[in-house]
């Protein structure tokens, strides 16, 4: 089938005039997640991870995927005709070398405008004018080859209350048109769907895991327009942007409204605004590119979000803590597999007070298939579980209090002394993260070696990077904080830490045909000591849930790396077990205890 599909697409390109055809991961917003409607490259290639670029030629095509995908990848396209490319890796080309080698002088590449981001459309506009080539980006090539495509959604939106989103949407928009008058702007365009919900306070379900809602927003000094289905507004949330004076448009008419705008400054940040939308302005504006103000605002969590994510995190805390227990009591004793303790754990999280659904799809993975990093249980790949070796489960939750994210590694039975090892070295390795103290302007950049050292230091290293920013009831990816060892322009997330910063600290350890292993916590910027030398920070963690000591070779640890875990146990057990019954709380105190 994918052949087929690609044949087709092969055709249309032909008829076109078209020699590389671009099918980024994205929707018309740059998500990062996206709805059916718009996996546009998972259609074309069957690789199914959430991050990849797909470039079609007349008699070649190839994926570009990250560190997390390499062996998902790898297994997927196989007999797809489709290449791998690993990104990062020696003597691989980069997506603009590639289509600018498949494209002749006086040609053409294409793709839908409407999905691919303008910084990249403009950069691919420069490097092909070397050639008297163009960019055709007027039609969706893969939706006439996709006959059955899901329709777009189209989720009831709804209000998230002030006692969660601690501000209200009244105070942001006064906030933002201030931020407008500094910079000069009387338009701010914002196309990012969860800027765009934190901004009005609202929530919806138009993609998966992420209560993000399809939609466009326009703001001027006395106007504001959001650009979405009406069909999802019921009449309580058409009164309340009646009530903040927010305009509702037809989704599709934000072009419209962009081609209309003359002689205007125009506020925008053009690494996520897509390519159809930044040719539609015209050249009379003046474009002010940065970051959307509300980015930024975002990450730093206000001190009602704070409370509520610590809430959230107890809740979710417990879960897991269930979870791990009833896992660790019954392994060899009942039947299990990836899928069956995966719905076992999304049950447990599902049934507490205030969980909305998860915030991304569980990864379940017993033995070598852990060593795929965002490994995905399917009817064909699900293996069951044996009462020995580690088994990995990545996992999070979205509530009205906050969003989570949590890894442990849990041992189900005896361990090779190479397992128990790079166990250990994870471990330290998180554990010395949350530990550190650091100035104020530290970046995640300047933060990674305190993780990796103790890898680096044996020659190890993992291919993603050890921390994420995290959203409130919103994306469990977040601009722009980020904690990684090289700097990646086009993600976006290295911004200098500020408390109230929520990022994951989730170091890991993968070989390949053998294990995997990723411990992880979410860790909350704060405040430390201020003296004449700066502002200091530090974190803590909002996670608290027991670390598998099966795994541990305390002999491996520094007496600060045990301090540390011996710590960190006492707080999970004072914080969770007063919610766990008799014989789970008496099971926590063992699996807590000191080393």
């Amino acid at each position: 089938m994918i052949k087929e599909r690609l044949d087709s697409l092969r055709e249309l390109m032909k008829e076109r005039g078209i020699s590389a055809y671009l099918v980024p991961t994205a929707d018309f917003h740059g998500s990062e997640y996206v709805g059916d409607y718009f996996k546009c490259r998972c259609f074309m290639t069957g690789f199914t991870g959430s991050a990849g670029t797909l470039v079609v030629t007349l008699d070649d095509a190839a994926l570009w995927v990250d560190g997390r995908y390499f062996v998902q990848a790898e297994k997927q396209l196989k007999g797809s005709t489709v290449r791998m490319m690993k990104m990062g890796e020696e003597g691989v080309p980069s997506l603009e070398e590639f289509i600018l080698a498949a494209v002749p002088e006086g040609g053409a590449a294409g793709f839908d405008g409407r999905v691919v981001d303008s910084a990249f459309g403009r950069k691919l506009e420069r490097l092909l004018a070397g050639k008297k080539a163009s960019i055709k980006d007027q039609e969706d090539l893969v939706d006439l080859v996709w006959k059955d495509r899901p329709a777009m959604s189209a989720q009831p939106v709804w209000i998230l209350k002030e006692e969660y989103a601690g501000r209200s949407a009244e105070d942001k928009l006064a906030w933002l048109r201030d931020t407008m008058k500094k910079e000069g702007a009387g338009v701010h365009l914002l196309t990012l769907l969860d800027d765009i919900v934190w901004l009005l306070n609202i929530r919806g379900d138009d993609v998966r895991c992420n209560p993000v809602v399809l939609s466009y927003f326009a703001i001027t000094n006395d106007q504001a327009f959001l650009f979405i289905n009406p069909e999802t507004l019921n009449q309580e949330v058409r009164d309340y942007l009646n009530d903040l004076k927010v305009e509702i448009r037809p989704y599709n008419e934000v072009y419209d409204y962009v081609k209309s705008l003359n002689n205007q400054k125009i506020l925008l940040e053009s690494g996520c605004v897509n390519y159809a939308m930044l040719r539609s302005i015209d050249s009379s504006n003046e474009i002010i590119d940065q970051m959307n103000p509300e980015t930024l605002a975002k990450a730093v969590k206000n001190p009602v979000e704070i409370e509520n994510m610590k809430k959230a995190h107890i809740k979710d805390g417990v879960a897991m803590t269930r979870f791990i227990y009833w896992l660790k009591k019954n392994i060899g004793k009942i039947p299990m597999d990836e899928i069956s303790v995966e719905k076992k754990l999304d049950g447990l999280r599902m049934e507490t007070e205030g969980n909305l659904g998860l915030s991304f799809d569980t990864i379940s993975a017993y033995g070598a298939n852990a060593a795929m990093c965002h490994y995905s249980a399917t009817e064909e790949s699900n293996t069951p579980l044996q009462a020995k070796g580690f088994y990995l489960v990545d996992s999070g939750g979205q509530y009205y209090e906050g969003t989570t994210d949590i890894t442990r590694t849990i041992a189900l039975g005896p361990l090779t002394q190479e397992e128990k090892e790079h166990y250990t070295l994870v471990l330290m390795s998180m554990l010395r993260l949350g530990a550190v103290k650091f100035p104020y302007g530290a970046r995640g950049l300047t933060l990674d070696y305190a993780a990796r050292q103790v890898m680096w230091d044996r020659g190890i290293n993992f291919n993603h990077g050890t921390g994420h920013g995290v959203g409130y009831l919103l994306n469990v990816h977040e601009r722009p904080v980020g904690i990684r060892w090289k700097m990646v322009p086009e993600r976006m997330d290295s911004c200098v830490m500020e408390p109230g910063m929520v990022t994951s600290d989730e170091p890991g350890i993968y070989i390949e045909g053998s294990h995997g292993i990723r411990t992880e916590n979410l860790m909350l910027c704060v405040k430390r000591e201020k003296n004449e030398f700066g502002q200091f920070l530090g974190f803590e963690y909002l996670t608290y849930v027991p670390i598998d000591l099966d795994g541990v070779e305390k002999s491996l640890m520094t007496e600060k790396d045990v301090e540390l875990l011996n710590q960190y146990h006492q707080e999970v057990y004072e914080k969770i077990s007063p919610y766990l019954n008799d014989e789970e709380k008496e099971w926590l105190k063992e699996a807590t205890r000191a080393i």
